[in-house]
C-alpha cells in the first residue's frame, strides 16, 4: 500500500457537468514554508496572512517553534511569530520530524545545521526515500558536521553546526531551488559573502523573502539561463509583514479540470505570477488553452492574478528541458492535459521526478496505463500521445505512493474520462491542498469517497 498511517482512504472521480464558479486555491506552499523560517531567524514580529495550513508547513512551523519561535495562530491563515534572531536558536530537545515535507526539512537543514546545536532531523516513510546528500555536501564545506546519517544521506540524520559557517561559492549539481535555499540559509550565520551558483535560474522565493526581511542579495546573469545569487553573511533580520500569494501549484488542478471537462468556465483568485513558477500555464497557452489574466496586482513582493479558465481544445508541443525548473511539480497535471490533447506532447530533461517524495515519473506513466493512456519513457523524457479528448480512464486503483500530486492529478484526470478513475489513497493530499475536494465539488466536479 502507498498510506502511511492505518487504512487508506481510495476516492474515485467521474466525468459529469461543466465546471463553473470563482475560487481560491490555498496559500503558496513555498512561502508559508519560508514565512516561518524567516520569522524564527527575525528580531521582532512577523505577522503572516494567507498561510497555508497543511501538514507539510505545520511540521515546519513546530520545528521552528522547537528552535526557540514563539508562534501563535490567531485565525485561519493568520499566523503571528516571535523570532531569536540569527545565531540566537535554542537547541531543541526532541527529534524534528517533518513528515512528508521535503521543502521543510532541507531548508531547515541549512538552518539548524549553521548554528552550534545538535539537531535530528525524521520524516515519514515517504520522506525517509528521498535523498538529502546535494543539501549536506554544501553544508559540510560550510562547517557542518554529519554526526548521524541513514544510508545514503538520508533521515534520521544529526546534524552539528559551527559556532559560524564558513562562506563558500558553490555551483549547484541541479536545478534546485532547494539546495539553494539551504546554502543561503546556512549563509545567514557566516561572516563574509556566500555565492550560490546555478546553470539554470529555479524558483527565487527565498531571495526575494531575504531582501524583504533586510538582507543584503545580489543577484548576476550566469552562462546564458543561469544565474549567481551572492547574500551578505550576519545581517541583522527585522519581522516584518507577509501576506502569501495562492499557490500556482495547487491552482494547476482547478485550471487543468477546467481545460479538460466540456463547457468549463472557471475564475482562479489570486494565483501567484513569478515567471519562475508559471511554466505550466506558458505550456498549456503554447498547446491552445483559453487562459486570461484579469486584475493583475501586487501581493507581499509576488505578482498576483485573477485566472479565468475555459475547455479548450489543446494539441501536442514539446516542452523544453529549460523550463522544467520554473514548472517541475507540475509534470503529473501536464501529462493528464497531454493525454486529452491532439497529437504528442514530450517533455523533456524530468530527471528531477526521479527524486521527489517517490518516482513521480514513473508513478505519472504507471496512472497513464492504467488510464489507457498511449505514452512512452525514453530516458528523462515523458512522451504522451494525446487521444483529442477521448480518454478511457477507469483501469485499478492508481497507486499514489503517499504522493499528493499524483492523487489529484489522476482525481482531475477522472472528471473528463468515459470511465471514472479511481486513486489508491487521498488522505495524503493534506500535505498540500487540504482543501481540494470540497473546493472541486463547489466547481461542480463528481469526487466520492
Amino acid at each position: 500500500m502507498s498510506h502511511a498511517h492505518g487504512s487508506p482512504s481510495p476516492v474515485a472521480s467521474k466525468a459529469g457537468t461543466p465546471l463553473k464558479g470563482r475560487i481560491r486555491v490555498p496559500g503558496d506552499k513555498s512561502i508559508s514554508h519560508r514565512s516561518m523560517i524567516f520569522g524564527l531567524l527575525s528580531i521582532g514580529e512577523t505577522r503572516v496572512e494567507g498561510l497555508l495550513e497543511g501538514d507539510d508547513v505545520l511540521r515546519t512551523a513546530e520545528a521552528c517553534r522547537a528552535l526557540g519561535a514563539t508562534i501563535t495562530r490567531e485565525a485561519p491563515g493568520r499566523w503571528r511569530i516571535i523570532g531569536v534572531g540569527i545565531g540566537g536558536l535554542t537547541e531543541p530537545k526532541d527529534v524534528l520530524d517533518f513528515g512528508n515535507a521535503g521543502t521543510g526539512s532541507r531548508l531547515m537543514m541549512g538552518v539548524a545545521g549553521s548554528h552550534p546545536i545538535t539537531s535530528i532531523f525524521d520524516g515519514d516513510a515517504s520522506l525517509r526515500k528521498r535523498p538529502m546528500r546535494r543539501i549536506l555536501d554544501p553544508l559540510t564545506q560550510m562547517g557542518v558536521a554529519v554526526i548521524s546519517e541513514a544510508e545514503g544521506g538520508r533521515v534520521p540524520l544529526t546534524l552539528r553546526g559551527p559556532k559560524e559557517t564558513i562562506p563558500i561559492t558553490y555551483e549547484t549539481p541541479a536545478a534546485s531551488a532547494q539546495i539553494k535555499s539551504a546554502i543561503l540559509l546556512a549563509g545567514l550565520n557566516s561572516p563574509g559573502r556566500t555565492t550560490v551558483i546555478e546553470q539554470e535560474a529555479t524558483r527565487d522565493h527565498t531571495e526575494r523573502m531575504l531582501r524583504h526581511f533586510g538582507a543584503s542579495v545580489e543577484v548576476a546573469p550566469h552562462g546564458a539561463d543561469g544565474r549567481a545569487i551572492t547574500l551578505q553573511g550576519q545581517p541583522e533580520l527585522r519581522g516584518t509583514e507577509i501576506v502569501v500569494p495562492t499557490d500556482p501549484s495547487s491552482a494547476a488542478f482547478p485550471l487543468v479540470a477546467a481545460l479538460i471537462t466540456p463547457g468549463s468556465d472557471v475564475v482562479i483568485e489570486g494565483v501567484m505570477m513569478n515567471p519562475l513558477r508559471t511554466g505550466l500555464i506558458t505550456t498549456l497557452i503554447e498547446m491552445g488553452a483559453s487562459i486570461e489574466r484579469l486584475n493583475e496586482r501586487d501581493e507581499g513582493g509576488e505578482t498576483v492574478a485573477d485566472l479565468r479558465v475555459r475547455h479548450s481544445r489543446l494539441t501536442g508541443v514539446t516542452v523544453p528541458h529549460a523550463r522544467a525548473p520554473a514548472m517541475i511539480d507540475e509534470y503529473p497535471i501536464l501529462a493528464v492535459a497531454a493525454s486529452f490533447a491532439e497529437g504528442t506532447t514530450r517533455m523533456q530533461g524530468l530527471h528531477e521526478l526521479r527524486v521527489k517524495e517517490s518516482d513521480r515519473l514513473a508513478a505519472v506513466a504507471a496512472g497513464l496505463a492504467e488510464a489507457g493512456v498511449e505514452h512512452e519513457i525514453q530516458g528523462d523524457d515523458l512522451l504522451v500521445h494525446g487521444s483529442n479528448g477521448k480518454v478511457r480512464g477507469g483501469g485499478n486503483p492508481v497507486a499514489t505512493h503517499l504522493n499528493h500530486r499524483i492523487a489529484m492529478s489522476f482525481l482531475v484526470m477522472g472528471l473528463a474520462t468515459a470511465q471514472p478513475m479511481t486513486v489508491d489513497d487521498s488522505a495524503m493530499i493534506a500535505t498540500s491542498f487540504p482543501s481540494f475536494i470540497p473546493l472541486m465539488r463547489e466547481l461542480g466536479a463528481t469526487i466520492q469517497d
